[in-house]
């Protein structure tokens, strides 16, 4: 039997988050998945085709990089989340670094993760992780806005969140509450991307499966 997908390793997380929670604050963020699945995708969102904008990023020590050098010469895979507080990111960065990392070095493709947090929270999903791919802050989520991938969570949410010890503007770099929806490109050597989904509810993400299949379709 191989591995979880990320969607099972969520399910049993949200099963255990849940029972931690109560059941308020567990219809607090199920209403706001609910939502955030019927609003669906912007329509303005990243399109296949398209050209993967350079952008003014910040590496984990504060230090300036543009993502073109990060992502280097040949193809790479780019990857949006929300931040360290949130688990479901977490999860995800993690099963990447164990399930398709790996793989890509194999392709000699790059992998990088870009969230609008600050450093000092992009250190801290590192080290949640072990991570051993390129961790990245799109400070005043200039990027994820280009892309039109920008959202935020509802006041309710935000309520929800300080309630259990936290707030999204104390993690992002700008100290507001934008945060983009967990997205996954591919994008080719010329920049172009190559592959896009978006989810819009963030307890889904992109599998493994289908990033490695939209990397072998670029050969």
């Amino acid at each position: 039997m191989g591995p979880a997908t990320i969607g099972q390793e969520a399910d049993d997380f949200t099963v255990d988050f849940n029972r931690r929670i109560g059941e308020r604050l567990t219809a607090v963020f199920a209403t706001e998945q609910a939502r955030l699945r019927s609003e669906r995708i912007p329509v303005v969102s990243v399109v296949i085709g398209a050209n993967l904008p350079n952008a003014p990023l910040r590496d984990a020590q504060g230090s300036p990089a543009w993502l073109y050098d990060a992502l280097g010469s040949d193809a790479a895979v780019v990857v949006f989340y929300r931040g360290a507080w949130c688990p479901y990111c977490n999860l995800t960065l993690a099963h990447y670094q164990r399930e398709l990392l790996p793989r890509l070095l194999e392709r000699g493709l790059g992998l990088v993760a870009i969230s609008p947090q600050t450093p000092t929270s992009s250190n801290l999903s590192i080290a949640e992780g072990a991570l051993e791919f390129t961790v990245l802050s799109d400070p005043a989520n200039f990027l994820a806005t280009a892309l039109g991938i920008l959202t935020e969570p509802s006041p309710e949410v935000r309520i929800a969140h300080s309630e259990l010890g936290f707030d999204i503007a104390d993690s992002n770099d700008d100290a507001t509450g934008g945060i983009p929806f967990p997205t996954v490109l591919v994008v080719d050597s010329d920049r172009i991307v190559r592959f896009a989904d978006v989810q819009v509810d963030y307890t889904r993400r992109t599998e493994v499966a289908d990033i490695l299949a939209a990397v072998d379709a670029l050969e």
